[in-house]
């Protein structure tokens, strides 16, 4: 993603950020940055790092060892001084992104009144405030494309027809469910029981959808497996965003995996129960040199890609108590995605 695509995604965020070029200098800070710091753009743009009041030489180091290391940097409750009469706080996440204009994104988490175990609960994702800022922009088209499929419907009467016209209906409408919750996710759906190759199935008719003939989507399925408190179009939209960048990976087979696993850990916890969903391909594999920042939002191995789609996933697995990973080899990805089982059924994941 170049600077220009990525700027209007960045001043939709409530989230302070700055875009930072390969030698640690300012390419633009996003509008909520300077709102925070009470100066304008021309203010930040074209300085160094180094250069910020109090935060300089660490988040300076913190960029060096990001790149060095190619892994994500923290700075907890660092000092910021951005005129000589403001002090700030902020948790500091600084992730390379190496795309276009861009080699790293820094957030700048304001939650230092919190204490630090709730800090550290409470760091958002940048993912979810893009999100919706994009939702902003996608909820219009979505209500013209199932206006359209409505139409459709009276003016066709082709079985086969009438059912794709049917899918982009119902899809339609799931997606723009999706958007309204982006614009106004409080208060959250509550989680209900449903039976995850009910979800499974829904995602192969929308992954054949898309990949036509030039791809396999198989099942490898448990039928033993109880049913999991969950949100079903959330779940549909995390497996189908897994599926996709397989197929955009080159897959000439994807393979939707279920299975039960004993004693999980998942961050700090261990689970009695989970459920495991592997999503398996035989695409070209995710690049070493981007594996380790491959679930960062607006991260993408492709010039053409958005880099939300994992990061997604990743975000849906923890709404729901769960955890995303993946191996990658080409010639054999595997995305897993982990949800526990034992869940209160009020808990609605937030």
């Amino acid at each position: 993603m170049t600077l220009s695509e990525s700027l209007p995604l960045l001043d939709a965020l409530s989230l302070p950020v700055l875009l930072v070029d390969g030698t640690h200098r300012i390419v633009v800070p996003n509008a909520a940055f300077c709102a925070w710091t009470g100066a304008g753009a021309r203010r930040w743009s074209g300085i160094a790092v180094r250069e910020l009041g109090g935060i300089g030489q660490a988040l300076d180091t913190a960029l060096a060892r990001c790149a060095a290391e190619r892994q994500t940097q923290r700075l907890a409750n660092a000092l910021f001084q951005p005129k000589p009469d403001l002090e700030l706080r902020a948790d500091i996440v600084c992730s390379a992104v190496a795309n276009g204009d861009i080699a790293f994104l820094i957030e700048w988490h304001r939650a230092a009144d919190l204490p630090e175990a709730e800090r550290a609960a409470a760091l958002p994702s940048a993912l979810a405030a893009t999100l919706k800022g994009l939702a902003h922009e996608v909820r219009n088209p979505l209500a013209g494309l199932r206006g359209a499929a409505q139409l459709l419907a009276r003016r066709i009467h082709d079985a086969d027809a009438r059912r794709y016209i049917e899918v982009i209906d119902a899809e339609t409408q799931r997606l723009a469910e999706l958007v309204e919750r982006l614009l106004d996710p409080h208060p959250s759906r509550p989680f209900a029981l449903l039976n995850i190759h009910d979800v499974l199935e829904r995602v192969r008719a929308l992954a054949e959808a898309d990949a036509g003939w030039s791809a396999r989507i198989t099942r490898d399925y448990d039928p033993s497996l109880p049913e999991l408190l969950g949100d079903r179009d959330r779940l549909i939209q995390a497996v189908l965003n897994l599926v996709r960048n397989a197929l955009e990976a080159g897959a000439n087979e994807v393979r939707l995996r279920t299975r039960a696993e004993h004693g999980v850990p998942i961050g700090d916890a261990t689970h009695k129960l989970a459920l495991r969903v592997d999503v398996i391909d035989d695409g070209r594999g995710i690049p070493e040199a981007l594996a380790p920042r491959v679930l960062l939002p607006l991260v993408s191995g492709r010039a053409e890609g958005s880099g939300l789609g994992l990061a997604l996933a990743q975000e849906i697995a923890r709404e729901h108590g769960g955890g995303l990973g993946f191996l990658s080899r080409p010639g054999h990805t595997v995305f897993t995605l982990l949800l526990p089982y034992e869940r209160d059924p009020g808990d609605n994941g937030a």
